[in-house]
């Protein structure tokens, strides 16, 4: 049997790790190495990749796309879409996702992952039409979590669904980290035996069972595993690379990634490791063993941003409070598994609750949105009290949300003028508005500068 791998050291352990402040010069060195590594993909774009770039690393999200699909021609590129969200963390109408889906593959992308925070499928109908329609893959995706309404055959009529929508593979996202070996082994078995596209398999190491369970999705016939290159993985990253591809060969599986290549990648890395541990930008907490997700069912992120609410308060006192509330309200509001935007306003409002003394006291706007229906349909009931104080007598949206959005291309077009040199600089101001009009400054400011420079040598 063939084992794939898909390596995650450009988006998600990245992002997991350093929180996506990776520039792209720091890796591109690398690229060549990366390319000839023998992966299934490589995923470099999505998730906090596109903000993060506009926000700290005065990047255009689409150059960066660009130059690593012309320094890795003959592997796969992958990115990670919020279905209807996209990059963001609200729904956009259907004109922008569209247009978003098809300039991410001319730029480069031939793999887009695709998931609703509520495994809505309603909510990446469209983004799957879109990325079919330009010759992408379209990979549907599950997000697991633990609940009473989240069970296998809830997860397998789910995949079928998506089968049927016409994804070219299946993925299974743990985001916490909380998918034991016995789940992976018994979600993946029971997908293979129900679906026919291959089935892809993504955890991360924050709980220690990672590499188990990524063994055990694989003894049950799973088809590409996501993994990081060594000094880059554990913690809230994902499993070694190095180290599952050793175990699948020991254990006679068909493994093409070259471990010869895989060492002078992991050695590129290893200093700029040590970069970030010494700057601070890597927290060594990051990299340890956080059983407490087995019971809260907290991802990385969101438990390290929970930490950085309460400390800016000075309420740090509060986090135990905190991590009991959190499974509180998420059953509250209908049990949404904790992944972006999800996990975010799960965590605030659990935060809320416990330092005003009074649960749903004040109730932020994003979860008010998501009672009223603008996020999809709750996977679970949500609670009636709560419905009540912030629907009153209003009834909650049935129909896909973004049915009542108008198209917003064009009309951005406008607004943006000849700020915008072509269609990706209209969907970076449509997803991120404010960093990327202080992007578009900062690019016409190095131009200047550049043009007076070459002028005077010219002079």
């Amino acid at each position: 049997m063939k084992v794939q791998f898909t390596e995650t050291i450009l988006r998600d352990a990245n992002q997991s790790l350093i929180a996506t402040r990776m520039p792209f010069e720091a890796f591109e060195p690398i690229l060549p190495e990366l390319n000839k590594a023998g992966y299934y993909s490589l995923e470099c774009w999505g998730g906090a990749t596109f903000d993060s770039c506009l926000r700290y690393l005065s990047e255009d999200p689409w150059e960066r796309l660009r130059k690593i699909k012309k320094a890795c021609p003959d592997t796969k590129l992958q990115m990670l879409l919020r279905g209807q969200n996209l990059l963001g963390y609200k729904h956009y109408p259907d004109d922008v996702v569209r247009m978003f889906i098809k300039k991410s593959v001319e730029n480069g992308i031939d793999i887009i992952r695709i998931f609703d925070a509520l495994n809505d499928i309603r909510n990446i109908e469209v983004a799957v039409d879109e990325t079919l329609k330009n010759g992408a893959i379209a990979s549907g995706t599950i997000c697991f979590t633990k609940s009473p309404i989240h069970t296998l055959e809830n997860y397998v009529k789910l995949a079928c669904n998506m089968e049927k929508m016409g994804v070219q593979s299946i993925a299974i996202k743990d985001m916490a980290g909380i998918m034991g070996p016995k789940e992976s082994y018994d979600l993946v078995k029971a997908l293979k035996e129900n679906v026919k596209v291959p089935i892809v398999v993504h955890t991360h190491s924050t709980t220690g069972l990672g590499a188990m369970t990524l063994l055990k999705a694989v003894e049950a016939g799973a088809d590409v595993i996501d993994t990081a290159i060594s000094s880059f993985s554990g913690g809230t990253s994902q499993p070694s690379t190095e180290t599952l591809v050793y175990t699948m060969k020991q254990l006679g599986y068909d493994v093409d990634v070259d471990m010869d290549v895989l060492k002078k990648i992991n050695d590129f890395f290893k200093p700029i490791k040590a970069k970030t541990l010494e700057s601070g930008l890597l927290n060594p907490i990051v990299m340890s063993t956080e059983t407490d997700a087995l019971a809260y069912q907290i991802p990385g992120g969101m438990l390290s941003n929970l930490v950085a609410q309460l400390t800016a308060q000075k309420k740090l006192d509060k986090l135990q409070e905190v991590l009991e509330e959190t499974p509180r309200v998420r059953a509250d509001l209908g049990y949404p598994p904790l992944v972006t935007p999800m996990s975010q306003m799960v965590g605030v409002q659990a935060t809320s609750n416990v330092l005003a003394g009074e649960r749903y006291k004040n109730i932020s706007s994003e979860i008010k949105s998501y009672v009223r229906g603008e996020y999809g349909k709750a996977p679970g009931e949500v609670s009636k009290e709560l419905e009540k104080k912030v629907l009153g007598d209003e009834k909650p949206i049935e129909c896909r949300f973004a049915d009542t959005l108008a198209p917003r291309f064009e009309e951005a077009k406008k607004e943006l003028g000849d700020r915008a040199t072509c269609d990706e600089d209209v969907l970076s101001y449509i997803a991120f508005p404010t960093q990327a009009e202080a992007f578009f400054e900062k690019r016409e400011e190095r131009k200047k500068n550049t043009f007076t420079y070459t002028i005077k040598r010219v002079d």
